[in-house]
């Protein structure tokens, strides 16, 4: 899941609305071709090194990437994790493998394992859920062809890619060094206002932040990420402040709300992550939910709060 879903999300299987359309960028032998909507949620932005024939995370113009295809351009997919808004459209490259980290595999292999990993419980919203993974982003049991290694550097030719471990947005999340260009592709690490994704059921603040901390360090000189501006050719340093800033912000909000005991229920329904009610409300509630829930766990944890009976309290 993407860290903020885009105003025009709707319903499973209906159309998505475009806004202005960004132009495909080269950076040395990598090019950025952008998602519609800025790369928002259900899409994003994918990368394609033409030396070495691939694809990075193929969910972005769906006719850009069948001229690839068609031009015999393509030899690989590669996958950043295991989200949907990554793969959307890799049914345009059936028959080419994909690599993707080992952590991250399962999901892609089984909807009801996809499903298990979101944390989705309730009959009718894994209906739900189900009708819009596959009517919306194509969704069939893959199997990868290869497993990254955590630090590998991979040798395309004239670029060395190291691929860097980065979970907490999901146990097998991954980023790209191009060593030889200096290029740190960040994928949901993204730097938007709205702040990290950590929802999900194996998703960790802690690891969250530890990896905002690694790619930090990485002196880069360009760096790509998959959503929104995508592109940032200055030291991203005041964006990584407000990006890391966002969970603490979420946090210090959840507390103050805390002044009295309050259930999940209430608290969902401050909505203090996503700001105000948004439609459609299955996908909205959901994602509200799973990051509060989150923010709850991570301060039992620390005995900063507790559970009372159905309420959670300050300690």
């Amino acid at each position: 899941m993407a860290a903020a879903a885009s105003e025009s999300l709707t319903a499973p299987g209906t159309v998505f609305m475009i806004g202005p359309a960004m132009e495909q960028k080269s950076f040395g032998p990598i090019r950025l071709i952008p998602g519609k909507n800025r790369g928002r949620y259900p899409h994003c932005h994918s990368l394609f090194i033409e030396e070495a024939g691939v694809v990075i995370d193929p969910s972005s113009n769906r006719k850009v990437l069948q001229d690839l295809r068609d031009r015999g351009k393509v030899k690989a997919v590669w996958l950043s994790h295991f989200h949907e808004d990554h793969f959307g459209e890799i049914d345009v490259f059936d028959g080419l493998p994909i690599w993707i980290s080992e952590r991250d595999a399962p999901p892609m292999t089984d909807i009801s394992v996809f499903l298990d990993w979101y944390g989705i419980r309730g009959v009718e919203e894994r209906e739900y859920w189900q009708r819009f993974m596959e009517k919306q982003f194509r969704f069939r049991p893959r199997q990868p062809s290869r497993f990254f290694q955590d630090g590998e550097v991979i040798d395309l030719g004239t670029e060395q890619v190291e691929v860097i471990p980065t979970p907490g947005h999901t146990p097998g999340n991954l980023s790209f060094f191009f060593r030889n260009s200096k290029i740190l592709f960040l994928g949901d690490y993204d730097l938007t206002p709205f702040g990290p994704w950590y929802g999900d059921r194996h998703s960790s603040i802690d690891e969250t932040i530890a990896s905002i901390h690694r790619l930090r360090e990485i002196s880069a000189e360009v760096w790509l990420a998959s959503h929104d501006a995508g592109v940032f050719t200055d030291e991203p340093g005041f964006l990584w402040d407000r990006y890391e800033g966002v969970i603490f912000e979420r946090e210090r909000k959840i507390l103050a709300f805390l002044d009295q005991s309050k259930t999940i229920e209430e608290i969902v329904n401050a909505w203090i992550c996503y700001g105000r009610p948004r439609e459609p409300r299955e996908f909205f509630d959901f994602a509200e939910r799973a990051l509060v829930q989150k923010h709850l766990e991570h301060l039992q944890k620390r005995e900063i709060i507790r559970k009372s009976g159905n309420a959670y309290v300050r300690n």
